[in-house]
C-alpha cells in the first residue's frame, strides 16, 4: 500500500468525569489548569500514550507473528533509551515492518548519529516507501541505533477543556499500616476535575508522511487507538474517560482549514452554569461555525469521516461518512 497522498485534520473530543485526566509531576500531579481561562490542559504525550499502549495491547507487540511494533514504550517492565530499543532492530526490512511507532509520530535517534549514516537511512526508507527493492543491496546491513529524529507526520496540539473547570482536592487513607504492628495507615491525597469536555487537534502531515512510509493502515489503526484506547483508560486515575466525538478531514493536495477547536463551543442548558457541569448531557456542543467551515471549503475537501458517541448532543450534525 503507498503512502497517504493529501493532508488531513482530526478532530477528537472526550470527556472525562470525577478523575485526573493528565497530573504535572511538578505540581502535586495536579490536574493542568489555565489559571487565565479555568480549562483543564492535556498533553499531547498523554494522548500518544494512550494510542500506544492500544496499540501494543492489540497486536503491535514485536513478537513473531505480530502487526508491528511500538518504538516508544518499556521493555521487561523497565524504561529505555531510545539509543537501546533501535540497537534491536539491524535491516531496513525490520525497521519499517517493526516501528508502526515511527511511521506515526517520527522516530528518535542516538546524539551522535553522523550526517552521513543519517543521509542513508533516510535514502533506505524513501525506497521502502516507494517500494523500490533495488534502491539498496537487499542484505546492506544498517546501524539502526544510530538513526536521526524523522518528523512523524502525525502531530496533535495541547488538548484543551471546552469548558471552566472545577478542581477537588481528596484525602483517603491507605490499606497498609505505615510500619509492621502499627495501626495507623497510611493517608493519600489526590487532586481531581469534576468534569471536563476535552478537545483535541491534530495534523497529518503528507509530506512527512513520506519519509516514513505512512499509509492508510497505518492511519486506520492510529483512528481506532485513539476512540478505543480512551474508553479503555480504566485505572483508578483515569475511569471517568469516554470518547465522544471523532470527526476526520481528508482534503485535496495542499490545503487544510486549520482552528477547528475554536470553532465550538458549549451551549449550557437551562438552569446549568459553565463551571457546574457534571455531564455530557448538561450543554449541547454548537458545531455551527465548524459546519459552516466545511460547507466553505467543500471544493478542497475529499472526505469527511465521523464517529460519535450517542449520548453527545449537537446543534447541527457533521456531514460525514461513519469512520
Amino acid at each position: 500500500m503507498r503512502t497517504i497522498q493529501n493532508r488531513s485534520e482530526i478532530l477528537f473530543l472526550y470527556d472525562t468525569k470525577r478523575c485526573n485526566p493528565n497530573g504535572d509531576p511538578l505540581d502535586a500531579n495536579r490536574p493542568r489548569i489555565d489559571e487565565e481561562s479555568g480549562c483543564c490542559l492535556v498533553t499531547d504525550v498523554r494522548l500518544k500514550r494512550t494510542i500506544r499502549d492500544y496499540l501494543l495491547d492489540h497486536g503491535f507487540d514485536g513478537e513473531p507473528g505480530s502487526k508491528g511494533d511500538i518504538f516508544v514504550r518499556s521493555v521487561g517492565g523497565r524504561a529505555v533509551t531510545g539509543t537501546e530499543r533501535a540497537k534491536a532492530y539491524n535491516s531496513r526490512e525490520e525497521y519499517l515492518q517493526k516501528f508502526i511507532d515511527v511511521r506515526l509520530f517520527g522516530g528518535v535517534s542516538a546524539p551522535k548519529a553522523s550526517p552521513k549514516v543519517g543521509k542513508q537511512v533516510r535514502e533506505v526508507l524513501l525506497a521502502e516507501a516507494a517500494l523500490d527493492p533495488e534502491a539498496v543491496e537487499p542484505d546492506e546491513p544498517i546501524d539502526a541505533h544510530k538513526l536521526f529524529h524523522f518528523t512523524g507526520p502525525v502531530q496533535f496540539g495541547m488538548g484543551r477543556s471546552l469548558n471552566r473547570v472545577q478542581e477537588t482536592f481528596i484525602k483517603g487513607t491507605g490499606a497498609f499500616a505505615t510500619k509492621e504492628e502499627s495501626i495507623q495507615k497510611t493517608f493519600r491525597e489526590e487532586y481531581i476535575i469534576t468534569y471536563g469536555l476535552i478537545a483535541f487537534h491534530g495534523v497529518i502531515n503528507e509530506q512527512a508522511a513520506r519519509y516514513v512510509g505512512t499509509t492508510q493502515d497505518d492511519i486506520t489503526h492510529l483512528i481506532e487507538a485513539i476512540w478505543y484506547g480512551t474508553q479503555s483508560l480504566l485505572t483508578r486515575s483515569k475511569k471517568g474517560h469516554m470518547p465522544r466525538l471523532l470527526v476526520k478531514i481528508d482534503y485535496t493536495a495542499g490545503f487544510f482549514i486549520g482552528d477547528l477547536i475554536e470553532r465550538l463551543r458549549l451551549i449550557p442548558k437551562a438552569g446549568k452554569r459553565e463551571d457546574a457541569y457534571a455531564d455530557i448531557e448538561d450543554f449541547t456542543v454548537d458545531t455551527s461555525r465548524l459546519v459552516a467551515a466545511l460547507a466553505k471549503y467543500a471544493d478542497r475537501i475529499e472526505r469527511i469521516s465521523v464517529l460519535q458517541d450517542d449520548r453527545i448532543q449537537l446543534s447541527q450534525p457533521i456531514p460525514g461518512d461513519t469512520l
